[in-house]
């Protein structure tokens, strides 16, 4: 266990107790919230907690080894930190703390377009190791540009976004001003002055920017303004003619994320990605949609072979990453966990959540007398 491991919070839902009574309400229940009646959100988690592991206690069995290997990559475990936008809403900093923590531990972190963080901080902060994830601009000229600045970074993967064709419905967020075109209101004012340290640190770091995006947002311009400009230079609409051109401008490996069918799958596969993470979201786009531990049992078996199979959304244990693994996913991210961790115990969240994660995914492989990440499946109770 990490040197950072705090007892008090052994659990990713220990975490998120201890994240709501030091962020404010909004801010809070950005992170937490899905879509609608969040019908999807608690199907993620509840329909991965379904699959059950068999464990072989008599068989030969050497010791386990939770290292793993993605896109051509080796990572010291099967997970990684899921891109997040407006981070530094939620905790100030909250990027640069998970970035060093990602590189010190040796598992991936992806960068968001729309977070508080810029792709040449992140860069830097793990020697050009982080993924960047591209939430496709209109202006083909801003998107050659933030390839380019990718490219230059050293970023070895591009996520690109395929499911927010439109802005999910998210009550709280409506309620809270944190929709497009944002506003502060008098009860967000006063929920900031109840919660001293996120101010205090929000003083220290500065307002959270879309810092990805300064060099194409005029100057000067209020939240309304702002709001509108995003809502301009953005869409999440994508199809084969968008695509190719990142495809062929692109010169690392190339992942859709966002996968939720089988037709996806199949494009995706055509147009030549590298991967895909099965995602819904976090539950945050479409509350009717398929749990993604569903998705992934409909078609791993039958294109685990063509492409690398990722998935996020749902996962918040140790356990819940072998169960994603043993139903045929080669690699797993969790968002939310990690953004629960830095909520709860600021500059040592990341390395802590990290660390705890790896402990649990251990102990499961110790248990099942697993030697290897990739003989999971043999454990599946099918």
């Amino acid at each position: 266990m990490s040197k950072n491991f705090d007892s008090n919070y052994p659990s990713v839902d220990d975490l998120r107790n201890k994240a709501k009574s030091r962020m404010p309400r909004f801010a809070f229940e950005y992170l937490d919230g899905g879509c609608n009646e969040d019908v999807s959100l608690a199907l993620n988690t509840s329909d991965i907690r379904k699959v059950q592991l068999e464990p072989r206690y008599l068989q030969n069995y050497g010791t386990s080894s939770t290292k793993t290997k993605v896109l051509g990559m080796e990572f010291d475990a099967p997970f990684g930190i899921a891109p997040v936008g407006l981070q530094g809403l939620m905790w100030p900093n909250s990027p640069a703390i998970l970035a060093k923590a990602a590189f010190k531990h040796n598992i991936p972190f992806i960068l968001s377009t729309v977070t508080t963080m810029n792709i040449e901080r992140a860069s830097e902060l793990t020697e050009g190791n982080a993924w960047f994830q591209l939430y496709n601009p209109v202006d083909d000229g801003i998107r050659d540009d933030i390839i380019n600045r990718a490219q230059a970074a050293g970023c070895p993967v591009l996520v690109l976004l395929c499911d927010v064709p439109t802005f999910g419905f998210r009550p709280r967020d409506f309620k809270n001003g944190l929709a497009l075109p944002p506003k502060m209101s008098i009860t967000n004012i006063l929920q900031i002055l109840g919660k001293p340290t996120w101010a205090f640190n929000t003083l220290k770091y500065g307002q959270p920017t879309f810092e990805n995006l300064k060099p194409y947002t005029p100057e000067g311009l209020n939240l309304k303004q702002l709001g509108a400009f995003m809502d301009k230079t953005f869409s999440g609409r994508l199809n084969a003619e968008r695509i190719k051109p990142i495809r062929d401008k692109w010169k690392g490996k190339l992942v859709l994320k966002g996968v939720a069918s089988e037709r996806d799958t199949q494009d995706a596969i055509k147009m030549g990605f590298d991967g895909i993470i099965l995602s819904n979201h976090g539950g945050r786009q479409l509350d009717a949609a398929q749990s993604t531990i569903g998705t992934l049992q409909d078609i791993a078996g039958k294109y685990g072979d063509q492409i690398e199979i990722m998935l996020d959304s749902g996962l918040r244990s140790g356990p819940d990453i072998a169960r994603v693994i043993a139903s045929g996913a080669k690699f797993t991210f969790m968002g939310r966990s990690f953004m629960y961790g830095v909520g709860a115990l600021g500059a040592k969240g990341g390395d802590h959540t990290i660390g705890m994660l790896k402990t649990q995914f251990q102990q499961v492989m110790d248990q099942l007398c697993c030697e290897k990440v990739e003989d999971l499946p043999k454990h599946l109770i099918k």
